[in-house]
């Protein structure tokens, strides 16, 4: 594999997003992302992250209701979901190509029949980098969700450098972040839902953050949601279960040494922004590079199927050639 030199500066600016989805409509949130978009280019950000499936919203409900009461919201999650490409998407390009920017987005991705948790990446030209799913929905995401294949474990070149990405719980998956630090990634891009479990919540995701940071080397920038008081009562009259809605944010930028760039948001809305200076990445891996130096791979090594998942592979009969009038031409045998 080869493996390009970055053609930027050796500073990046990002920004990690922790704003409210509109719980009403795709274009409603929408708007929100656009509007994040211009506010952190115009801080001079070059890599901008949003939190998990922040379009059209996350499926807070999938956590608080029973199943059999969620069907009128899981079929509304369809209504509002994003194909890809889609004039949401292009929006988000034009966005990107606009401003220049590198856009990590999390939607609810319609593909046909199903639902998936998938991640885009926009490069600073607009292009669409990577389109990646969820390799594993978690717990009550399950019923909400189809599972994606391998094919995404991957890092792409961008404007800021490679980048890789992971979503939630994935990160619990250490082969899966192996994948991408074999990869070499430099930034990593990663997004939880936010406003989900409580407190301990955003205290697993800051441990979380940081150990991969320090064990791929790389910066993390980590974006999560958050709902205010009126959403959560919108979404499960409840207060004892609206309890499971507050608290869960950790929206944070952390450097290859699993330290904080700036301090990270766990309440409210927000936009961090921060510098990443990239030698900090050759600084910690000249000490410990987990798929270099301190690897065995003669000893322990990761086989990834990168293949796409098919539902139908088909074969074909093969057909006797015919001529010009559509008759069967006579072959002669190889032996004869």
């Amino acid at each position: 594999m080869i493996v390009k030199e970055p053609a930027v500066s050796r500073i990046v600016r990002a920004a990690a997003v922790q704003i409210s989805p509109d719980l009403t409509s795709r274009a409603g949130t929408m708007e929100r992302v656009l509007n994040a978009i211009g506010e952190a280019a115009d801080k001079g950000a070059q890599f901008i992250v949003f939190p998990e499936t922040f379009v059209p919203w996350y499926p807070y409900f999938s956590f608080v209701m029973p199943p059999m009461l969620q069907g009128a919201e899981h079929l509304r999650l369809y209504e509002e979901a994003v194909t890809v490409p889609s004039m949401e998407t292009m929006a988000v390009a034009d966005a990107a190509r606009k401003r220049g920017v590198v856009v990590v987005l999390g939607v609810n991705e319609r593909d046909q029949g199903s639902l998936y948790n998938t991640q885009l990446i926009f490069d600073a030209d607009g292009s669409l980098k990577l389109k990646r799913r969820k390799i594993t929905p978690t717990y009550h995401e399950r019923m909400i969700w189809g599972q994606g294949d391998g094919s995404g474990l991957k890092v792409v070149d961008t404007a800021v450098g490679r980048v890789g990405a992971l979503a939630c719980w994935e990160h619990y998956n250490p082969l899966a972040r192996y994948a991408l630090m074999a990869q070499h990634e430099e930034i990593h891009a990663a997004h939880f839902p936010g406003s989900l479990v409580g407190p301990i919540f955003g205290e697993q995701i800051e441990v979380t953050m940081r150990h991969h940071a320090l064990e791929a080397g790389c910066f993390v920038v980590n974006a999560t949601a958050w709902l205010s008081e009126d959403q959560i009562a919108s979404i499960n009259p409840d207060p004892k279960l609206q309890k499971g809605l507050r608290d869960g944010c950790m929206t944070c930028i952390i450097t290859p040494e699993g330290r904080h760039v700036v301090p990270p948001l766990v309440d409210g809305e927000g936009i961090l922004i921060a510098d990443l200076d990239m030698k900090l990445i050759t600084k910690r891996k000249r000490m410990m590079d987990s798929v270099g130096h301190y690897a065995r791979p003669e000893l322990l090594h990761l086989v990834h199927d990168a293949r796409p998942a098919q539902p139908l592979e088909m074969f074909q009969p093969e057909l006797a050639p015919r001529d010009a009038n559509n008759t069967p031409v006579k072959q002669e045998r190889e032996d004869a």
